[in-house]
C-alpha cells in the first residue's frame, strides 16, 4: 500500500527545483511500477486524494483508494498516530486487507524512484520472520516501509522520528544495507543526486532527462524495472 499525496506543494525539501509537484509524481510512478512488478507481491493499493495522480497509478495497475481527509486543523504527524498522512495510510491499509485478509501488507513511501525489484524481495523475505517489521530509510531515522503479517494490526507512526516511534510499537528493523534501494528515499536535492546515481525507474528518468534538477548530476540511462 502506497500513500501519495499528488499536490502542487510536495516534496518541498527540493527548495526551488523546477516542477517539484511532477517530480513527486513520477517518483510515485516509479514506486509503484517496481512494486507491481515484483512477483511476490499480490496487489498494490494506492490511496491518494488527487486525480490526476490516480489516473496514472491506475493505469500501471494498481488499485485506487480514494483519500478521505482530515479536518486541516488535525495536521499532527510527529510520530504519532494523528495527522493526515497517517489517516490516509490507515484508508489505504483497511481497503488492502478487506481485500486481501490472508495476505501480509507492507506500507511502501511513494518516494523511491531507484526501488529494484531484487530490495523490494529481499525486505519481504527478511519480514516473513517477524509478525511486525520495517526498513528504515538510509539516513537511519525515518521509515521507507512498514510491514505486518497477515492479521496482525499496527498503527501507523510516519513523521519525525518515526524509525524509533515504529520500534517502540514493535516493528523490528529489518536487516538490508544502507545502499538498498527500499532505503533511499528522497527528500532533498543531495537525495536526488544520490538516487540518480544509482539509477532511477523510466518516470522519473524521463523527467529528469535534459534538464538540470540536480546540478552537476546526469541522470543514468532508465533502468529497466521488471526481470
Amino acid at each position: 500500500m502506497v500513500p501519495v499525496k499528488g499536490t502542487p506543494e510536495a516534496k518541498s525539501r527540493l527548495g526551488d527545483l523546477p516542477d517539484r509537484g511532477g517530480l513527486a509524481d513520477a517518483f510515485a510512478l516509479d514506486t509503484v511500477a517496481a512494486l507491481l512488478d515484483t512477483p511476490l507481491i499480490g496487489q498494490v493499493f494506492v490511496v491518494t486524494a488527487e486525480e490526476a495522480i490516480a489516473a496514472r497509478l491506475a493505469e500501471l495497475g494498481a488499485v485506487i483508494v480514494p483519500e478521505v481527509r482530515l479536518d486541516p486543523t488535525d495536521q499532527g504527524d510527529q510520530g504519532d498516530q494523528r495527522g493526515p498522512l497517517n489517516a490516509a495510510i490507515r484508508q489505504g491499509t483497511d481497503a488492502a486487507r478487506a481485500a486481501f485478509p490472508g495476505r501480509g501488507i507492507a506500507v511502501v513511501t511513494g518516494d523511491l524512484p531507484a526501488l529494484t525489484v531484487a530490495d523490494v524481495e529481499a525486505a519481504l523475505g527478511l519480514a516473513a520472520a517477524h509478525p511486525l517489521s520495517m526498513v528504515a530509510d538510509e539516513e537511519g531515522t525515518g521509515t521507507t516501509a512498514l510491514l505486518a503479517l497477515a492479521g496482525v494490526p499496527f498503527s501507523p507512526r510516519f513523521g519525525l522520528g518515526s524509525r524509533a516511534a515504529h520500534e517502540a510499537a514493535g516493528h523490528v528493523p529489518l536487516g538490508l544495507p544502507p545502499t538498498a534501494s527500499i532505503r533511499r528515499d528522497v527528500d532533498t536535492v543531495d537525495n536526488l543526486a544520490e538516487a540518480l546515481q544509482r539509477g532511477v525507474g523510466v518516470h522519473t528518468s524521463a523527467l529528469v532527462a535534459g534538464t538540470s534538477v540536480a546540478p552537476g548530476v546526469a541522470a543514468e540511462a532508465p533502468r529497466q524495472i521488471g526481470p
